[in-house]
């Protein structure tokens, strides 16, 4: 049984650090600044989501657990909201979102 949790516990952090490298990928290769907010918000609440339950898993039902729970609840909550936020402020800004340019979209008369 040890072993199971052993083995759970290591995917949970692998899966959290593939996610986290994966949006920092995204945040580098992505057009503009939403798209980037976009690939910040989500990986970053997953990757650090199964690290944290990668952690707590690991730790066993002690006090370091719920502490890491409440951090994970925190987490869930602030990080939607304040990529929300940046977006607002950024589109109050002026900003706009990169769209594709419909005339390229269209077939060319023959």
């Amino acid at each position: 049984m040890e072993l199971l949790f052993t083995l759970l516990e290591w995917l949970c952090l692998l899966l959290g650090s593939i996610f986290l490298i994966i949006g920092g990928i995204g945040i580098h290769r992505f057009p503009d600044l939403f798209t980037r907010f976009h690939a910040a918000s989500i990986t970053d609440t997953l990757g650090a989501g199964f690290i944290l339950l990668g952690l707590m898993i690991a730790a066993g039902m002690t006090l370091v657990t719920v502490k890491l729970l409440m951090i994970l609840i925190f987490i869930f909550i602030t990080s939607p909201s304040s990529t929300h936020a940046l977006a607002k402020a950024a589109i109050h800004g002026g900003l706009k979102p990169k769209l594709d340019d419909q005339k390229d979209n269209q077939e060319k008369p023959s």
